[in-house]
């Protein structure tokens, strides 16, 4: 699912520092997420993902810079599933929606797409 909102995000550095950091949630799914924030945050960091009435973990899987900040993938720890009725993002899209609302002619598999 695509999303907008803003998160906290706190994770240790390899010396033990606590760090944190206010990030823009850019997707979601059941087993894990993408942040993006103007911080890098180490593969196989531990991260702590809070919302307003809780929270994710997981581990840091891949962090970039694209042009405007670092996009941070964190796999959820085993037991720690996203739904709907946990956590709804101010901004929510599920991409298949649009499928399903495009002209017949754009869908796919449709004769006319291409």
């Amino acid at each position: 699912m695509l999303c907008a909102d803003l998160v906290d995000v706190r994770w240790r550095e390899k010396g033990g520092r606590s760090r944190r950091a206010v990030a823009n949630l850019e997707d979601i799914s059941l087993s894990g997420a993408c942040i993006q924030l103007e911080t890098q945050i180490p593969i196989s960091s531990f991260v702590r993902i809070s919302y307003p009435k809780g929270e994710f973990s997981g581990i840091v899987r891949y962090c970039m810079y694209k042009e405007i900040g670092y996009f941070v993938g964190i796999q959820f720890d085993p037991g720690c599933k996203w739904s709907k009725n946990s956590f709804k993002p101010l901004h929510l899209l599920d991409p298949r929606s649009l499928v399903k609302k495009a002209p017949e002619r754009l869908k796919p598999n449709h004769p006319g797409a291409q």
